[in-house]
């Protein structure tokens, strides 16, 4: 299928065994079913497209546009809308539904884009990682971060320096993680590693741009889940 991306919900962390006993830590995501709202074409839109949503929603928090989208389509409304690039055209129509097996398959490599939790002003050191200042008695510099402009001859702060501010909230993308279960049935998919965000925040899966095999990715080839 020309589609290689598709949206979910991260649901939580878990572990799988293999069957020399050794255990895999994993993020399960509820990746799909994704209802085809709109696809897009060179001779109309002047790309290759497929606009995906995802999740339940109820009538009543969907704006009239919306569902005027939707009922062209032939489907029920979705609470995510994303659109999605193609190279070329798809064998999709609008109300089709993309499911996780259709996409990816155990033992692809794939992106996992997400926003990381929210953690509100920060200083320095959970921010940066800076390390603290001395703890003797007296001193008061323990946690600041010291030192944060130049001597006379530029006198003022540079652009760009590491200071305490909001930290989180952002959109992150962790590249290269191993697909090590998929499950159909539920439209799971168990990924060997860390995803950014809470349990229940939205992400998106694409597959890998960049493969690269890593130490407990090759480990984790030697044995299958039970």
């Amino acid at each position: 299928m020309s589609v290689k991306m598709l949206l979910g919900k991260k649901r939580e962390m878990s572990q799988i065994f293999k069957d020399d006993g050794t255990v895999v830590p994993v993020t399960i995501l509820e990746v799909g079913p994704c209802t085809v709202a709109q696809v897009k074409d060179v001779e109309n839109d002047g790309y290759h497209a497929v606009q995906l949503g995802f999740g339940d929603i109820k009538l009543n928090r969907v704006s009239k546009p919306l569902k005027g989208h939707w009922k062209k389509a032939g489907a029920e409304p979705r609470r995510s809308l994303r659109e999605v690039r193609l190279d070329e055209a798809a064998a999709l129509k609008a109300g089709d539904v993309v499911k996780v097996a259709d996409v990816f398959k155990e033992g692809e490599y794939v992106d996992v884009t997400g926003r990381t939790k929210g953690r509100g002003y920060q200083g320095g050191i959970k921010r940066h990682g800076f390390k603290s200042g001395p703890r003797g008695h007296g001193t008061k510099n323990t946690r600041e971060p010291g030192s944060v402009g130049t001597n006379t001859n530029i006198a003022h702060v540079l652009k760009g320096k590491r200071m305490p501010g909001h930290y989180g909230n952002e959109t992150v993308t962790v590249r290269n993680l191993l697909v090590a279960r998929v499950d159909a049935e539920r439209n799971l998919l168990y990924i060997g590693g860390a995803v950014p965000g809470f349990n229940g925040a939205e992400i998106t899966v694409r597959k890998a741009k960049a493969k690269r095999a890593k130490k407990q990715d090759r480990a984790l080839r030697k044995g299958k889940g039970q």
